[in-house]
């Protein structure tokens, strides 16, 4: 008996929404192309992330090379700790990720394990492909990113970033710049990011080349109560957090509000995208009903981070699969690139009003500095006055040189300055949404079958804000002018800006079957009493009503259904 995972996979593949990529060539795992209907979906997807995110938060877009070079990833960490724990079949030599076949042997949180645990783990587990036991099999580290060149004679080393965030790091100066140096700002990227997975069996859900949307949001660490926090503060979600994990109980609901009094969620900020996030996954589709949010445990989440929840949907087949992560992720990405780059990645933050401060400031005594340090002598002054002494002298860097300068080289004077603000490194709040896993997601809860009269109907009950296309147009038949009025209606709903399908090709049941499937939210059938009366049959897919409507109303009143400002059931009781 198949799942509900292999029908829609079977559908997808068939209507043209997802298949593997190049199965000319037999394909290679982690790979998928989206085929006419799944990139329209995808793109659709995309721009009600963009609404939520651009129009409504005020974050622009910016777009970043998928190729950064060696220095951006060493400083990120990624180079050095981008890795999963892997071991091979000693019997079939195929590869496997170690925590995952620990977790089938029943071994809670497999990821956090040593290696030495996970060798320990896994000794009794059997070869997913060859069925045979593994035994005493060594566990090691695979770093994740896809390794390249730059250039001719291999001289510099690159790789495909394995997240959008670090091209937001990396201009986060020039972005200051941009948003006036004023705190809270963000910046938002829709792309590509790529990781070499060690054995992606997943379909949609792992995949080696995949689309993220994340926005990377720079607040002042001193104040992470967000400006518009009463828009969401008595929105509720289900919480599963750390009590609720470690005593294996039911996942918690609460409101904003109370979440972040009761402190299971750290700051407005993180309980704002979290409920932000909740409205936007119902918006596209998935099922509130199947959506909570895992808060990380302290031994699973980053070091550097505050908190991090997973926006985590039900799957038949997959369980609990993680589509977004939201994370206070502090001033680790700053500080590491910082101490790489030598920028600052700093704000001026002013104070509400100037201070007094009695500051001490060093003065050299070039009498015995010069001597010493001779053609050295005046940037080692100079640098002196930026420096903080300390019980026996000060250090500067001059030319790159660490310099230790003796205290009676110079002498202290203290004097009152006006202080009107602090340079200020932000800390970042990270919404990172994982675009495929959301697309699936959204398959798998809008797909459905229903007998009806006695036949399988087949129906993807996509919200018609995302559905590829929008509206069908058939005529009754193809002969006393139906079909040239049909065309003229595709005609003015695109022009109107509604993606409508013309379709003449077959009986009328089989049509609108064929747009069920694809998951077309509403069809328009043009009949003789169009000719006589001016109307039209107007269909909605979910339900199968059928209303009249007239023709010269057609193209506003599918306006506002395919944009949600009406339903069919607005038009049923008018």
């Amino acid at each position: 008996m198949s799942d509900i995972y292999d029908k829609v996979i079977e559908l997808a593949k068939r209507r043209g929404f997802v298949w593997p990529s190049a199965e000319l060539y037999g394909s290679v795992a982690g790979f998928i192309d989206y085929g006419p209907l799944g990139a329209m979906t995808k793109r659709r997807i995309e721009d009600i992330w963009r609404h939520y995110y651009i129009i409504r938060e005020g974050y622009y877009e910016i777009e970043c090379p998928t190729v950064g070079t060696e220095s951006i990833y060493l400083a990120s960490g990624h180079v050095k700790g981008f890795a999963d724990k892997m071991c091979q079949c000693p019997h079939c030599h195929e590869y496997f990720r170690a925590d995952h076949l620990a977790e089938a042997c029943g071994v809670e949180n497999g990821a956090v394990l040593s290696k030495e645990d996970l060798e320990a783990a896994i000794t009794d587990a059997t070869c997913p492909s060859c069925g045979e036991p593994f035994g005493q099999t060594e566990v090691f580290d695979f770093n994740l990113m896809f390794q390249t060149t730059i250039g001719p004679g291999s001289q510099r080393k690159g790789y495909l970033r394995p997240e959008t965030a670090q091209g937001i790091f990396t201009d986060f100066s020039r972005l200051s710049r941009f948003y006036r140096q004023k705190l809270p700002f963000g910046a938002v990227q829709i792309g590509k990011s790529y990781r070499n997975e060690i054995s992606p069996r997943q379909g949609m859900i792992r995949l080696r080349e995949f689309t993220q949307a994340e926005a990377e949001i720079f607040v002042n660490p001193q104040e992470k109560t967000h400006p518009a926090f009463a828009r969401y503060a008595d929105y509720p979600v289900e919480l599963w957090a750390i009590e609720q994990q470690q005593q294996n109980t039911e996942a918690i609901t609460r409101t904003m509000r109370q979440a972040v009094d009761e402190g299971i969620i750290a700051n407005e900020y993180i309980a704002y995208y979290l409920a932000l996030t909740h409205e936007l996954l119902a918006a596209i589709g998935i099922d509130p009903k199947r959506t909570r949010f895992r808060q990380h445990l302290p031994d699973e989440r980053a070091h550097y981070a505050i908190d991090c929840w997973d926006a985590e949907v039900y799957s038949e087949r997959f369980g609990w699969v993680e589509v977004v992560g939201i994370a206070d992720r502090t001033d680790y990405d700053l500080k590491a690139h910082a101490a790489e780059s030598g920028d600052s990645m700093t704000v001026f933050v002013p104070f509400d009003k100037a201070r007094k401060e009695t500051r001490k400031r060093i003065v050299a005594n070039m009498g015995v500095l010069g001597p010493k340090y001779r053609g050295k002598a005046a940037k080692i002054a100079a640098a002196l006055e930026e420096a903080m002494p300390g019980p026996d002298g000060a250090e500067v860097v001059v030319d790159g040189e660490t310099i230790f300068v003796p205290g009676d080289l110079y002498t202290l004077h203290e004097e009152e300055v006006e202080v009107r603000g602090a340079e200020v490194m932000p800390h970042v709040i990270e919404p990172s949404y994982g675009v495929d896993r959301m697309i699936y997601s959204v398959l798998e809860h809008a797909y459905e079958e229903e007998d009806v009269d006695g036949e399988v109907r087949k129906v993807l009950r996509l919200a018609p804000c995302i559905a590829p296309v929008q509206v069908a147009v058939f005529p009754l038949v193809n002969k006393d002018g139906l079909d040239t009025i049909a065309r003229e209606i595709t005609v003015d709903l695109q022009d109107a800006g509604v993606l409508a399908d013309y379709d003449d090709n077959g009986a009328i049941g089989r049509r609108y079957r064929r747009q069920d499937e694809i998951g077309t939210p509403f069809a328009v059938t043009v009949d003789t009493e169009t000719k006589e009366a001016g109307t039209v049959t107007l269909r909605d897919r979910d339900s199968m009503a059928q209303v009249r409507v007239r023709t010269d109303a057609l193209v506003q009143t599918l306006v506002s259904l395919t944009r949600g400002r009406t339903t069919f059931a607005d038009l049923t009781t008018e």
